[in-house]
């Protein structure tokens, strides 16, 4: 008996898990585009950890490349496309400079063309997995449920905000390095 509300605890957790996607997706495109104030050790904390997840999405892109042909070719073009679209942001987002500080919004139909993307292939891979699924046919089912094209929509995600957060580390020291020259003339 102890086995069966494991089991049922085991379900309800993942139900939860898939009803709370549509949520997390608008709060992220909420949070994504809020005016905030750019800070020097935010703006690095952000770019190791963006830079981990790339490494270990490049590794693990690796790894599943024995079972899955296209992972890297997908993953790698993913990052550069991602990296394009963070060049682009970092051209799109509102810079606003006060006395001593500095603020920026990143752009909304930027970020909302990102979550959507994001979205769109999450509801695609999980449509494609289960007709794959469902097929039961004799090939490999993680190449079959699009594994290789869900890895590119991520890499997607990390190469655009290990650009976005790069760029926006470079523009608040050149401004700390502008205001700290400013003072010293002074």
């Amino acid at each position: 008996m102890p086995l069966v509300g494991l089991l049922l605890a085991l379900v309800l957790l993942f139900a939860l898990a898939v009803l709370s996607i549509p949520l997390s997706i608008v709060q992220r495109y909420r949070m994504g585009t809020m005016r905030r104030q750019a800070r020097g050790w935010v703006a690095t904390i952000n770019l190791v950890a963006i830079a981990l997840s790339a490494a270990i999405l490049l590794f693990i892109a690796a790894l599943s490349s024995l079972w899955v042909p296209d992972a890297i070719p997908f993953t790698l073009a993913g990052l550069a496309s991602g990296a394009v679209l963070g060049l682009l942001g970092l051209a799109l987002t509102r810079w606003t400079a006060g006395p001593g500080t500095l603020h920026y919004a990143p752009n909304r139909w930027l970020v909302l063309s990102i979550t959507l993307v994001v979205l769109a292939r999450l509801l695609y891979g999980f449509w494609r997995g289960w007709s794959a699924w469902q097929a039961g046919g004799e090939g490999n089912w993680l190449a079959e449920a699009g594994a290789a094209g869900s890895m590119g929509a991520g890499a997607v995600v990390i190469g655009y905000y290990l650009v976005y957060w790069a760029g926006l580390r470079l523009r608040i020291s050149r401004l700390r390095s502008a205001e700290y020259r400013v003072r010293r003339v002074e």
